[in-house]
């Protein structure tokens, strides 16, 4: 049989009680040249994960293996693909019914194009639901190498993308359990292929607080360990060496600041203080310089401001 154009590669982990949304959004497409992979990550959730699929089975590829992060997942799931497209989409995000077809439309416009992103809406987060993945994440400009390190572009991980450059680039980097795909993006711009993006819609982002991009202090660390590794094994010019050193320095201060924050929420008001501190040396901003002030004489004041806040604006609790 003629193989499909499309493979959806979807990893699952933890994610019973989405999944069977996430399948039914591509079993909605307007397109229907496609298989749909999922790869069960070693979940802990694994019986409730098969009753959830039970009723997708006959249309699924299910595949079973030993926890190796997303980026084993989606490698396991690249390498049995029959399609020469990857579409990638986390088990607890949705597509509308039109994703495949304008993802595929944007490929046959500029068939120079490898990787292909949109923007998405995001959900389930009372701070955030609602808004554009790329007001939030910024899109401007080609996708190049100093875009992505300059976080001019930010690439929305639910890409179609050939497969044959996605293995040529090196598939996901198993040692990293977040920021991967910043990872990959870099390999691939910075080996000649072409990233693209256009501003429709097509993914619903599932924000909750157990997901990996949830912890701010583990994705600055994680972009952290992705510029160092850049920084160590690509060629680079003297110009992109010295870009990577200046974004090293801003996360590093990114990382102060969300460590003082978490210092602050736990009650530990010198601990926030030098770290905000440190991250000041190089952000240099208003708001911190504020928060700093009040957390040396009245740091009781300003957590009950962030308490109020959070619970008429939000609502929420701020611890």
């Amino acid at each position: 049989m003629r193989p499909p154009a499309v493979s959806v590669v979807v990893p699952a982990y933890n994610t019973a009680e989405f999944i069977g949304d996430t399948l039914r959004s591509v079993m909605a497409q307007t397109c229907t040249d496609y298989e749909i992979i999922v790869v069960n990550d070693g979940s802990p959730d694994t019986p409730a994960l098969e009753t959830a699929l039970a009723p997708f089975r006959d249309r699924i590829r299910y595949i079973v293996q030993e926890n190796r992060g997303l980026s084993g997942a989606r490698n396991t799931g690249i390498a049995a693909a029959e399609g020469a497209l990857i579409a990638l989409l986390d088990s607890d995000d949705l597509w509308e019914p039109q994703y495949l077809d304008r993802q595929l439309d944007a490929m046959r416009r500029d068939p120079q194009l490898d990787v292909v992103y949109p923007n998405a809406i995001t959900f389930g987060d009372r701070m955030r639901s609602g808004r554009l993945f790329m007001d939030l994440h910024p899109s401007t400009g080609p996708v190049t190498f100093e875009g992505l390190v300059r976080q001019e572009c930010n690439v929305m991980v639910s890409v179609l993308a050939k497969r044959d450059v996605l293995i040529a680039a090196g598939l996901f980097d198993e040692s990293l359990r977040s920021s991967e795909d910043f990872d990959l993006w870099l390999r691939i711009v910075h080996g000649g292929w072409r990233i693209g993006y256009h501003r429709q819609p097509l993914v619903r982002s599932r924000l909750r607080p157990g997901s990996l991009s949830a912890d701010a202090i583990s994705m600055c660390e994680h972009i952290l360990r992705v510029l160092d590794k850049t920084r160590r094994e690509m060629k680079l010019t003297r110009d992109q060496i010295a870009l990577i050193d200046e974004r090293r320095s801003y996360f590093c201060a990114l990382l102060r600041l969300h460590q003082g924050r978490r210092a602050f929420f736990q009650g530990d008001p010198k601990l926030a203080v030098d770290s905000l501190t440190q991250a000041n040396i190089v952000l240099r901003r208003r708001k911190i310089d504020a928060a700093l002030v009040l957390l040396r004489f009245v740091p009781g004041l300003l957590l009950r401001a962030y308490d109020v806040r959070d619970r008429v604006v939000f609502r929420t609790s701020t611890r």
